[in-house]
């Protein structure tokens, strides 16, 4: 099979749908699966007419994590062992980073490579009977690709330690009440969640939308003085822009903006 079908890209108007296919595996990830993610996220990026990301798996699953065939095979014991967490932080940091905005939606197992991939994501929905957790110290193996340093900072540094040191899973429920998803909704009402939510996304100021997104995910990373000349420089830029102008126009004349994404 080539990698095109195991991870497939979708557009879907103003949303790009990216999808994990291996059901057969629980949707477990492979290197060429994440070069071609890296892939993906570039076409998205380049991709004005896309406004949010939608991350899912087939099958009812969203991803169990690494394949661990391929991890025995390719990479344990190996000179080569310290590439694949080197290639999987690479393009988790550049999914956190992207400019808009994304959404996992999460079914089935969660866990390990899948558990990295949804806390890059910027939001998460879960199925409420989903299974959710880092996993990685139950085959006294370490995630390389984000949780010693999202966690933390998505929901603190006790939580994060009952996760990963226990590697207990968390049902959808169990998730949201964690502050590890934004939401959870039964099986049967998980799409209408999802689209209603990502509707929230795509009719805002593309142009705003990227700025919002580029400082919130700095917000922890530096002093409040640095910040606050962030700030200062977002507002500047944002003045000037011609979505901010339509914007103003538009609440003034009661009718709905005209975005340009600029």
């Amino acid at each position: 099979m080539a990698v095109e079908d195991d991870i497939q890209f979708e557009r879907d108007g103003h949303i790009a749908r990216v999808w994990f296919n291996r059901p057969h595996k629980r949707n477990c990830i492979t290197v060429p699966m994440l070069h071609r993610l890296d892939e993906i996220i570039t076409e998205i990026e380049g991709d004005d007419e896309i406004r949010a990301v939608v991350v899912r798996g087939r099958g009812n699953t969203f991803s169990s994590g690494f394949d661990l065939d391929s991890l025995q095979s390719d990479f344990i014991g190996s000179s080569t062992a310290m590439d694949v967490a080197v290639v999987s932080a690479k393009v988790c940091d550049r999914f956190y980073n992207m400019s808009k905005p994304s959404v996992a939606v999460l079914e089935g197992y969660v866990t390990a490579g899948g558990f990295e991939v949804m806390i890059s994501c910027d939001f998460a929905i879960a199925d409420d009977a989903a299974l959710i957790g880092d996993f990685h110290i139950r085959r006294a193996l370490f995630g390389g690709a984000g949780p010693i340093y999202r966690l933390p900072r998505m929901i603190g540094i006790r939580k994060t330690k009952e996760l990963m040191l226990t590697g207990k899973l968390l049902t959808g429920q169990e998730a949201a009440a964690f502050d590890l998803v934004n939401t959870s909704a039964p099986a049967d009402q998980l799409d209408a969640t999802v689209e209603e939510f990502v509707s929230h996304l795509t009719d805002k100021s593309p142009f705003q939308m990227k700025l919002t997104k580029m400082a919130v995910d700095r917000g922890l990373d530096a002093d409040i003085a640095s910040l606050m000349v962030l700030e200062h420089l977002a507002v500047g830029v944002t003045l000037n822009s011609d979505d901010a102008a339509e914007g103003v126009s538009a609440f003034l004349e009661k009718r709905d903006p005209k975005w340009t994404g600029r």
